[in-house]
C-alpha cells in the first residue's frame, strides 16, 4: 500500500502544519486555511493540470472528475466545486445493495413532538464493536431529505475505527461535533485531526473514512440537507469578528494507492447501500476547488456580547448558517456558547424565558451550561421546539437575581446551538431511550409566585 501526502501549491490561503499522535510519525498533517476558498493541492509534482481542468489527457495518466457540492448555475460567491485527478473515477465500483441501519433516519420522520421540552442523559458507548458509521443514532429530525429542506440530529457513539469502510452521503453536508475522543478523517480531498472544541465540515456527497485514535467516542452530527452552510453576515459588526474565515482549515492532497477489498456505504433517498470496491475510494493525487472538507477551532471564535446591559439574542453566537427561502429565517444555524466575559450592568444575565419561533436542539462538550445546575451533562442534549417555553432553572433564576454584579468569567465551558425554522421531530427511538428524562420540567418547579401590589 502506498500513501502520499505532499502539499505544493495553493491559490489563496496559508498553510498550517500539525502531527496527531500514534497516527502518522512520517509526515506532518497539512492544510490549507479559508473558508469555501478555491484551493488547488497535488500530492505528486504537475499532478495538477496548468491552464484547464479537463485536457485530453491528465498527468500520470490519471482521470478527470468533477464533484459538485451545488447546483452548476448558483452565484459564484455560494458555488461548492472541485476537480478531482485521481486513478480511477467513481464509476469503477460493484452492485450496490440494502445496507440496514435502524439507529440512522432521515426526514421527514412521522413522530409526532409533544408541546413539551426534552433533554436526555449522555448516551452509553456501545460494548460491542462498533465504528462511526453503525454508531450513528437520530435523535430528531425536520423538513425533508429529497427536497433538500431541514435537518437530521444524531449522536455516535463509537469505539473502533471504520478501516476498509468508507461512507458517502448524498443526502446532506455533515457538521461534526466531537465531545469524546479524536476523530482523524480520511477523505477525497485529504485529512483532517479534529478533537473535542473543534468542528468538522464534511460536503455533500464526498467519500470519507474515520479512524479512532483514542479508542471509545462520541459526539454530536448535524445532518443539513439544505443549503450549504456559509459564514453568518456581520451587518453593523463591521469587517472582522464571530468566525474568520482564514481560521476554517481545509486538507491538502493525500491518497492511498491500494489495491484490496473494500466496502463503500452511500446514504441515499434516506437508505443505506453498500457496495464492493477492490481499491481505495481515496485515491485522489490531486485537486482544486470550492467544495473541500473544513476544520474549525471552535476557540477561535470572537465571541461578542454587552458591554451596557441586558442579555443580547444568542443570534450574536452564531458559527454558522444554511439559509431557508426566507430571507433571515435559517433552514439552520449552527450556535455556540464559549468561555466570556459576563459584565452587563444591572441585568439579569443568564438566557432570559423566552418562546423561540426556532426550534433550538442543544449539546454541551464540556463544562456546565450557564442556565443549568445539574441534570444536562457532557454528551447530553436536549430539544426546545418552536413556542416551547423555557430558559433558566429555578436555582439559576434564584442566584442570578441576587449575585452581586462584578465581571465574571465564565471558564471550561463549551455548548452549542443546532436551531431550525422548522419543527424538530424527534425520533420514535429517541422518545423511548432510557436517557430521556421524565423529570425534565421539574427544573422549574421552583420557580414560585412572588408578585406583590
Amino acid at each position: 500500500m502506498k500513501r502520499y501526502s505532499l502539499r505544493v501549491g495553493l491559490k489563496t490561503g496559508g498553510e498550517v502544519s500539525e502531527e496527531p499522535a500514534a497516527y502518522n510519525a512520517e509526515s506532518a498533517w497539512r492544510y490549507s486555511a479559508g473558508f469555501a476558498n478555491e484551493h488547488s493541492s497535488e500530492a505528486l509534482p504537475g499532478a495538477l493540470p496548468s491552464g484547464q481542468f479537463s485536457p485530453q489527457q491528465q498527468p500520470y495518466g490519471l482521470y478527470a472528475e468533477k464533484f459538485s457540492a451545488t447546483a452548476f448555475t448558483v452565484a459564484r460567491r455560494d458555488s461548492r466545486r472541485c476537480w478531482f485527478y485521481r486513478i480511477r473515477p467513481s464509476v469503477v465500483h460493484g452492485p450496490s445493495e440494502p445496507y440496514l441501519h435502524a439507529n440512522w433516519q432521515t426526514a421527514p420522520l412521522s413522530q409526532p413532538a409533544p408541546p413539551a421540552p426534552l433533554r436526555w442523559s449522555p448516551l452509553a458507548l456501545p460494548s460491542q464493536p462498533t465504528d462511526f458509521l453503525d454508531g450513528l443514532v437520530t435523535l430528531a429530525a425536520n423538513g425533508n431529505s429529497a427536497l433538500h429542506t431541514g435537518i437530521g440530529v444524531h449522536l455516535y457513539l463509537a469505539n473502533r475505527s471504520m478501516g476498509d469502510r468508507y461512507l458517502l452521503n448524498a443526502d446532506g453536508e455533515l457538521l461534526l461535533v466531537p465531545q469524546l475522543g479524536r476523530l482523524l478523517i480520511a477523505t477525497e480531498c485529504g485529512r483532517l485531526a479534529v478533537s473535542p472544541g473543534e468542528i468538522a465540515l464534511i460536503p455533500r456527497g464526498l467519500k470519507f473514512s474515520v479512524t479512532l485514535p483514542d479508542g471509545p467516542s462520541r459526539g454530536y452530527v448535524c445532518e443539513n440537507y439544505g443549503a450549504a452552510w456559509r459564514l453568518p453576515e456581520r451587518g453593523v459588526l463591521g469587517s472582522d469578528g464571530l468566525a474568520n474565515d482564514r481560521d476554517f482549515l481545509a486538507p491538502t492532497a493525500w491518497f492511498e494507492d491500494r489495491a484490496a477489498r473494500c466496502e463503500l456505504v452511500t446514504k441515499f433517498d434516506g437508505g443505506l447501500w453498500r457496495s464492493e470496491l477492490t481499491h481505495s475510494p481515496l485515491d485522489v493525487v490531486a485537486w482544486v476547488g470550492t467544495a473541500a472538507p473544513l476544520k474549525y477551532d471552535l476557540a477561535r471564535f470572537n465571541a461578542i456580547n454587552t458591554v451596557s446591559f441586558d442579555h443580547p439574542d444568542p443570534s450574536i453566537f452564531t458559527v454558522l448558517s444554511s439559509p431557508s427561502d426566507t430571507p433571515g429565517v435559517a433552514n439552520a444555524d449552527f450556535v455556540i456558547f464559549p468561555p466570556r466575559w459576563l459584565v452587563a450592568e444591572h441585568s439579569f444575565r443568564p438566557p432570559w424565558f423566552h418562546r423561540n419561533v426556532m426550534s433550538e436542539f442543544m449539546g454541551l462538550v464540556q463544562g456546565q451550561y450557564d442556565a443549568r445546575r445539574g441534570g444536562f451533562e457532557p454528551g447530553g442534549a436536549s430539544l426546545h421546539n418552536g413556542h416551547v417555553p423555557h430558559g433558566p432553572e429555578a436555582a439559576v433564576h434564584a442566584a442570578a437575581t441576587t449575585q452581586a454584579l462584578t465581571p465574571r468569567y465564565l471558564a471550561d465551558t463549551l455548548a452549542f446551538m443546532f436551531e431550525s425554522r422548522y419543527l424538530l421531530r424527534p425520533s420514535a427511538q429517541a422518545l423511548s431511550r432510557a436517557e430521556l428524562q421524565p423529570d425534565y420540567a421539574q427544573s422549574w418547579a421552583g420557580l414560585a409566585a412572588h408578585f406583590s401590589a
